[in-house]
């Protein structure tokens, strides 16, 4: 039995274990049907061109962990946030971890989306925003099928979250492969902040595949500061996919730092409904051995006088793969858009690769627009001029490195996220950088 024929099988199980009045149960069953008929995608799939999932596509996952398992704080605080408090909300092998976490309703949710699928109050909710941005393809409507764990966040107006809130998924081993499908929805309602740091860790070399779907509504003049922290094992897998659905005068920002694992896709997508938006969408990557990571952008601007910035850049060693395909499409009633796009990347060794192609799609015409990509090498002036300076040809290469991504960073509104990043970056680049990180 292949994985799509497991997956479909798993699915009716499910159906026997779920709340059939659930408010998604139809959209369930309706996600299951688009699946069964697509199936995973491939290279044929021009967005796919460039990333194959056979490799981990292979291996005989369980879709429901046969037990539970407790980490220990300790085991686990190097991968928090632990400089500063924060709101914690934790998974173990998809389950829901109540002893490392902290959640509130104090005034905002932060809990589970299981809870807010299965109980009353959050109805109302649900039933507005649950599924109404996420594309209905193939990956996504699996994660729909399969929609009973995550993170469930709303900011009702006009508050100012006074800390980050962080949201872990950690998987132990337990199974000799394992799928999961967190499901997450943050609804930020008018005038309200929130920072978010995403992060999913596998604690095991067994194969980890996470197939996960986040759902972001930034109502008018919200503010939306979203982390994630890629920074796996060799052996876990992770298809990210975000979709952020703007309001009038809202900012939302994404920064994703992709460090580690065997295959990273990000589907990241950005629909501006409303005038005076701003969409910030930056990333940094730095992989070896045999890593792949495809970051796949969408910047939908709908209405006109918004604006939207992109700057990833790659820096890739020994045979690892890199793949950005970044899109901008300006509507004809989208006038007097400001968008930005840029792409530039670093190649160490002569077997890394990147696959770039930054796209615009622009109808109407009192716009400013722009986009590129760079594929280069670090400049040997440069070193020659570091090295005649007395740093050694290690620590230079790490010192144009870092300068080629910091600017990225500069974005970073949180201190101790800033100071980590920093950190796993020197760590990646294998050298202590002799200033303050």
């Amino acid at each position: 039995m292949d994985l799509k024929e497991k997956l479909v099988t798993s699915f009716l199980a499910l159906e026997n274990r779920v709340n059939v009045d659930s408010p998604i149960h139809d959209i369930r069953s309706e996600a299951m049907k688009v699946f069964e008929n697509l199936g995973f995608p491939s290279k044929k799939d021009e967005a796919w061109k460039y990333t194959a999932l056979n490799t981990i596509l292979k291996h005989d996952y369980s879709v429901f962990p046969k037990q539970e398992n407790a980490i220990e704080y300790k085991n686990v605080k190097k991968y928090f946030i632990h400089d500063i408090d924060t709101y914690n909300i934790v998974f173990i092998d998809g389950k829901y971890s109540s002893h490392l976490s902290q959640t509130t309703h104090d005034g905002i949710d932060v809990c589970l989306m299981s809870a807010a699928l299965n109980k009353p109050k959050y109805r109302l909710v649900i039933e507005n925003y649950f599924n109404k941005v996420a594309s209905k393809e193939s990956i996504t409507s699996l994660n729909t099928a399969f929609a009973q764990e995550g993170a469930y966040i709303h900011i009702p107006k006009n508050k100012v979250v006074e800390k980050p809130i962080q949201v872990l998924y950690f998987s132990t081993g337990s199974e000799e492969a394992l799928i999961h499908q967190p499901r997450s929805l943050v609804v930020v309602d008018e005038n309200s902040h929130v920072q978010i740091i995403e992060r999913h860790q596998s604690l095991t070399d067994n194969p980890v595949l996470t197939n996960s779907v986040t759902e972001i509504f930034a109502n008018k003049r919200a503010i939306v500061d979203y982390y994630k922290v890629q920074n796996d094992n060799q052996n876990a897998s992770l298809i990210d996919n975000t979709f952020i659905n703007q309001k009038r005068e809202s900012h939302v920002s994404v920064h994703t730092f992709s460090f580690g694992g065997k295959l990273i896709r990000n589907n990241l997508n950005f629909y501006q409904n409303g005038e005076r938006i701003d969409s910030t969408l930056k990333g940094i990557t730095i992989i070896g051995e045999k890593q792949h990571v495809d970051h796949n952008t969408l910047v939908h601007h709908i209405e006109p006088n918004c604006e939207s910035h992109q700057d990833y850049k790659g820096i890739f060693g020994d045979r690892s793969t890199g793949v950005f395909n970044g899109k901008v499409l300006v509507n004809k009633e989208a006038q007097k858009t400001n968008a930005f796009q840029a792409n530039n990347n670093i190649l160490l060794d002569d077997k890394a690769s990147i696959n770039t192609k930054p796209q615009l799609e622009i109808f109407a015409d009192d716009v400013k627009c722009s986009h590129g990509c760079t594929i280069g090498q670090l400049d040997e002036s440069a070193m020659f001029y570091l090295k005649s300076r007395g740093i050694p040809q290690k620590e230079a290469k790490a010192l144009l490195m870092y300068a080629f991504a910091n600017n990225v960073l500069e974005s970073v509104k949180i201190p101790e996220m800033k100071q980590r990043i920093n950190k796993i970056i020197a760590h990646k680049l294998g050298v202590n950088i002799g200033f303050d990180l």
